[in-house]
Order: structure tokens, then C-alpha cells, then sequence
């Protein structure tokens, strides 16, 4: 583990003799054990709380992300990445240089091109190209910059989401929530640093790997809440414990678990004792800030959010309310963006424009909320998904009446706001049928590169040392991407 400022605070007591003998290097392990126990009269003091809030590498732009991931994939080529040539070579068969020795999820053969069914025109004093599906998107068109040159290594959902969350296509690394928290701690010590939230009634295809901790201690994984019923599952106490008993149970839990942790060593017996304290306070805090009906009519309305419902709206408006209560993370799925084509929900022409009713409009609302309430320089707000959609039809519907297409690696759109980033731009271009990245590729490790860089840190320095080596969320890749930021 990298010699970092914010080390030194996670721990309660650690000896100068230890850090000597570790040449200045620990494990959040160690130290955690050496919080507890204080085995050295010559004891370093510093913050016990393993989410209590620490400084990054420099000065950063963003303090705080809402993550808006649309889980499946949404069409590029009918949102952001306008095509007119391919608009007009409609329906003709695949060139095959561009197909020739590539992969696809469902294609085989050779496919025929699929120009949008959408109308386009360009929005905002820079004149970003948005289609007629996302209206509201259209309104905050100069708060934003899009970026139409994204890549990645895969083309199947899970290992694409966990390589664009966790920095690996295989399960076992942090995700970036977690590697965010663990590097700032959080602003509210009552409530959870990273806080995700799941709407249209299905979780990621990566499933709760896109927010788990991986090899980091579990107090940094993402804590998973709901705009409906209980907000955190098993928080509340059960029939019969009032909160006095409560207290007395945690006391003597915290009790046992002391002795285990100086009987058998293990670091997350330390990070139990963590949790279970802000289970605690969580009962008190998180049911008042998931409370949306305290909100005034007119925001519930710009949201298009109703309290008791289960909604990406009710999310959008949540996330804003966490982030505003100095949760550090806020990470938003919403699943039903696989646009095959293989049913009328899944086609690119209705089926897409029902799809983005439901989601550009809060996610619009979002972004001007947060500009309304002075926090959108500080916040920094992303949309997209794990890849792209190919430029022509999926195969598996070639003749069926609706239109999809397939998963597609090579290009994809995402748009960023706030915390840092150019407001009204555009970044990269893709080729003019939409195969392949022109100008400007930015790679899902150069995306965590900057995100990591906007809040304040050198992403090859942000690091956590396991089975002998040290690991970061970019992996051993990745450059920031200095021309979109402000």
C-alpha cells in the first residue's frame, strides 16, 4: 500500500516501531488490529472511524459522484451519436471489412445496416447532437459534455459492468463506490459513505459484485437502499427491542467481538464492530433522509417523483438528497436498456422513447437541482452504459417487425456533468456509419482515471496492497482525459 496522507487516520493507535518495521508501509489490517489493541506506548493518535472523512492526493473538483448507470446498454446511435450516412445506407448488407473477424452477442453472417428511426438536431450554444427520445436532455444540453468515443474489452453485460465498476471483467476487485469511500471516507457519519440504489425491478447483470468492496474491508461496500417499504433491509429493530435494548446488545456484541479480534487477528472482526455502530445510527438518519414526501410538490413534479412508489425517479431525487447529506457515492442502476429487439419493448423506435420518458426526465432534473442548489460544481454526474450498440440490426430479428441491435464494444456515448467538467461539449467522434472510434478514444480505464482524478486523486497511487502486490481500480492502465475537463 502506497505511502498516502489519508492512511494514517484510519487508525486509532499505531506504533512508530510498526511503522518502522513496515518501512512505512501497512495493511488496513494491521492497522485496524493496531487501532484496537494500542501494543506500543509510543502510539501514533489519529480517527477511529474507517469512514470519517480524509484529504485526497491534491485539491479536487468534485467532492461527491451520482453514478446513473443504465444497465443493459442504450442505443448511442439513437440518443448521441447522430449517423446520417448511415441513416441512408438503410437496410444495405454489412461492408465486410468491418465485421471480419469480430464477435458478436447474436450475429452471425452478414447483417444489414440500421440507420435511427429518431429525428435529430443540435441543442445548447455548442450544438450537441441529441435525438428527439430524450427531450429533457435536450434542456440541460450546455450544462453537460457527451463523449462519443468510449471503448471496452467486452461484449457480454456482466463482465462489461464489472470491468466499467470494479476495473477487472472477473469478480473479486472493489468496485469504484467502494475504492471512492475507502480513499475520501464519507461526510455524514450517520449515514452510509456509498449508497446504491436499484429501479425497473432488476438488479445489474454483474449483481452486487458492481458495488462490493472485492478485497477491500467490507465497511466500504456499497449499502443497497430502497425508495420502497424498508429503506435498509434488517436495520430496524425487530418486534419487542426498543432502542435502549438495542444499545445494550451492540454493547455486548462489540464486547465479544473485541476478544475474538485479540484471539484470532482478523481485520474484519474490527470492521463488524464499525458496521454494526452505524447500523445504529443509520436507524434514525436513513428513514428521514429516504423521505421524499418532505419534498415540495413543485420538486416532486420536476422529478416526476411520487413518494411510496419504486422508481428511477424517486432514485434520482433520493441521490440528490443523500449527496446533499455528504453521502460521498450515490450509485443509480436502472435495468431494461438491452435493446435487441426481440419484443416491442425492446425496439429502438417506440419501445426506446417509452424507455427514456421514464428516465430523462428525472435524470434532467437531477443535474438543473443540483445547479438550482449550488451543488453541481462539487458533484459530479454520470450516465451511460457498459458498451455500445452495433450499427446495424441484431440478427436473431433480421426479420422480425422490430428494430434492435446488438451489443457493440467499440463505441459507445456516455455524458458527464458537474464536479469538474466542461459544460456544453462534445468529445470524440466515431466514423461516419458508426464502427469505429476516429478521434479522441477513451477507454473505461481512462473514464476511472478521471473520475479519480476529479476528486483529487492520483488513480496509480490509490492503492490497497493484497496477495503480495498493490492493486488500484484502473488496473495497470489508464490516463486522464485532461481535454474535458473545466
Amino acid at each position: 500500500m502506497n505511502n498516502t496522507p489519508f492512511q494514517f487516520e484510519r487508525l486509532q493507535h499505531v506504533t512508530r516501531r510498526q511503522f518502522l518495521r513496515t518501512g512505512g508501509q501497512f495493511s488496513l489490517g494491521a492497522i485496524a488490529l493496531g487501532a484496537l489493541f494500542g501494543r506500543d506506548s509510543q502510539a501514533v493518535p489519529a480517527i477511529v472511524n474507517p469512514l470519517a472523512p480524509r484529504q485526497p492526493h491534491y485539491l479536487p473538483k468534485a467532492k461527491r459522484i451520482i453514478y446513473l448507470h443504465m444497465s443493459g446498454a442504450p442505443p448511442h446511435l439513437d440518443l448521441f451519436d447522430y449517423k446520417p450516412e448511415l441513416v441512408k445506407r438503410d437496410s444495405q448488407l454489412c461492408p465486410d471489412d468491418f465485421t471480419k473477424g469480430k464477435k458478436f452477442a447474436f450475429t452471425s453472417g452478414t447483417p444489414k445496416l440500421l440507420g435511427t428511426r429518431h429525428q435529430f438536431a443540435q441543442y445548447g450554444k455548442s450544438g450537441i447532437w441529441m435525438s428527439d427520445a430524450i427531450p429533457h436532455f435536450q434542456q440541460i444540453a450546455d450544462e453537460v459534455t457527451v463523449i462519443r468515443s468510449m471503448n471496452t474489452d467486452q461484449f457480454n453485460h456482466a463482465p462489461a459492468e464489472l470491468l466499467l465498476f470494479t476495473g477487472s471483467p472477473r469478480q473479486g476487485r472493489p468496485s469504484m463506490g467502494s475504492w471512492v469511500t475507502y480513499g475520501l471516507g464519507s461526510e455524514n457519519e450517520n449515514l452510509p459513505g456509498f449508497v446504491v440504489l436499484i429501479s425497473s425491478g432488476v438488479q445489474p447483470s454483474a449483481g452486487q459484485s458492481a458495488w462490493g468492496s472485492g478485497f477491500l474491508p467490507s465497511v466500504f461496500q456499497g449499502v443497497q437502499c430502497r425508495s420502497q417499504g424498508e429503506p435498509v433491509l434488517y436495520v430496524s429493530d425487530p418486534p419487542g427491542m426498543d432502542r435502549n435494548l438495542r444499545r445494550k446488545t451492540l454493547d455486548a456484541l462489540r464486547d465479544l467481538n473485541e476478544l475474538q479480534a485479540r484471539e484470532l487477528g482478523h481485520p474484519e472482526t474490527v470492521t463488524r464492530i464499525a458496521q454494526y455502530e452505524l447500523a445504529y445510527r443509520m436507524q434514525v438518519s436513513v428513514p428521514e433522509v429516504m423521505d421524499i414526501s418532505r419534498e415540495p410538490q413543485d420538486v416532486l413534479e420536476a422529478y416526476g417523483a411520487k413518494p411510496g412508489e419504486s422508481s428511477f425517479a424517486n432514485n434520482c431525487l433520493l441521490a440528490r438528497r443523500l449527496v446533499e447529506e455528504g453521502v460521498r457515492f450515490v450509485q443509480l442502476f436502472d435495468w431494461g436498456w438491452d435493446f435487441h429487439g426481440t419484443n416491442e419493448n425492446e425496439d429502438i423506435r417506440d419501445g426506446l422513447t417509452r424507455k427514456c420518458a421514464r428516465t430523462d426526465k428525472p435524470a434532467a432534473a437531477l443535474i438543473k437541482d443540483l445547479r438550482q442548489r449550488g451543488l453541481l460544481d462539487e458533484t459530479l454526474v454520470i450516465w451511460g452504459g457498459e458498451f455500445g450498440r452495433t450499427p446495424f440490426r441484431e440478427g436473431r430479428t433480421a426479420e422480425s417487425k422490430n428494430l434492435g441491435r446488438d451489443h457493440y464494444p467499440d463505441c459507445f456515448s456516455i455524458l458527464m456533468a458537474g464536479g469538474g467538467i466542461k459544460r456544453g461539449f462534445q468529445y470524440g467522434e466515431t466514423d461516419e456509419l458508426g464502427f469505429s472510434i476516429v478521434e479522441n478514444k477513451v477507454h473505461v480505464h481512462d473514464l476511472q482515471a478521471t473520475i479519480m482524478h476529479l476528486l483529487g486523486f492520483n488513480h496509480e497511487k490509490l492503492t490497497f496492497r493484497f496477495q503480495g502486490r498493490d492493486y488500484r481500480l484502473t488496473d495497470v492502465h489508464g490516463e486522464v482525459v485532461k481535454d474535458i475537463l473545466a
